[in-house]
């Protein structure tokens, strides 16, 4: 994790008043509590330490060691990124709108190391290069990131369905095993279809991968592996904007971990399926 610090402050949304108050010491008090075991830290905040464990798993910290880590790798950077999610209003120029939306992308795709551990990416791209079968399946916005991750592995020879009718998704993923992957992708982490066929194919013992907004929602405590991005929904849909573009940057990073393994190979299906689509666009 590269700014555990700015993950603390992404995170403050879904705490708890009492893990809220662990949150707001660490960040006022970073260098401190770097040298502070946990029960100083409850005697500090007037909080139990079972709070501040319930705190960091919470914001998907492995522990208060793991949450000590990552402070101290974000000490050095340790300057709050300034943006504050713009909405667009009927008044709204289009200057304004184009620096609003440059900027809302920008500050979502700055965050995605802030709410994502790498060592966890590493595991899901293993996952995924290991799967027999890769079922990916969305509805809504969400099949629009969907389809773009089936385009590019399929590009590089990847088995891969993406799937964004509930139908179809309840049929494939009944016929999953202990060898596939499930790629679940729901900002919200509630959509009923998701969590339908998700619940099937942990009947089956498939792997399961959610993609889901940075908060406690049923779909990422079902899964096995799970990636976030910024919560950042407001009333309109700039907001909804920026959430698909980083969900779509997290797509490129898994892609291009993916790729990168059989490196050689990878680029040798480019150049093929590059080769045949130019050949019957002429």
């Amino acid at each position: 994790m590269d700014n555990g610090l700015e993950r603390i402050r992404q995170g403050i949304p879904i705490l708890k008043p009492s893990e809220k108050k662990v949150s707001d010491y660490i960040l006022n008090n970073p260098k401190d509590v770097l040298h502070m075991p946990i029960a100083q830290l409850s005697k500090a905040t007037n909080t139990s330490e079972a709070t501040i464990i319930r705190m960091c798993k919470a914001l998907q910290f492995k522990g208060y060691r793991d949450l000590k880590l990552s402070i101290a790798a974000a000490i050095p950077q340790n300057k709050p990124i300034e943006h504050n999610y713009q909405e667009i209003s009927a008044e709204t120029s289009l200057s304004e709108t184009i620096q609003q939306i440059v900027s809302n992308n920008i500050y979502s795709i700055k965050n995605i190391t802030a709410v994502n551990d790498e060592e966890d990416l590493k595991k899901v791209i293993h996952a995924l290069n290991t799967a027999r079968k890769i079922i990916i399946i969305g509805v809504g916005a969400s099949a629009i990131v969907a389809l773009d991750f089936e385009q590019k592995l399929k590009r590089i020879n990847k088995w891969c369905e993406a799937l964004t009718d509930s139908h179809s998704q309840l049929v494939s993923v009944t016929n999953l095993n202990k060898e596939d992957v499930l790629f679940a992708i729901s900002y919200s982490g509630e959509t009923k279809e998701i969590l339908n066929s998700v619940s099937i194919a942990k009947e089956n013992n498939t792997k399961i991968i959610s993609l889901t907004s940075y908060s406690n929602n049923t779909l990422q405590k079902t899964s096995t592996f799970t990636l976030f991005v910024t919560s950042t929904e407001n009333t309109i849909r700039s907001a909804a904007t920026a959430s698909r573009i980083s969900q779509l940057t997290l797509i490129d990073i898994l892609y291009t971990g993916i790729a990168s393994i059989h490196f050689d190979e990878s680029v040798n299906y480019l150049e093929k399926t590059r080769e045949v689509i130019t050949r019957f666009s002429k």
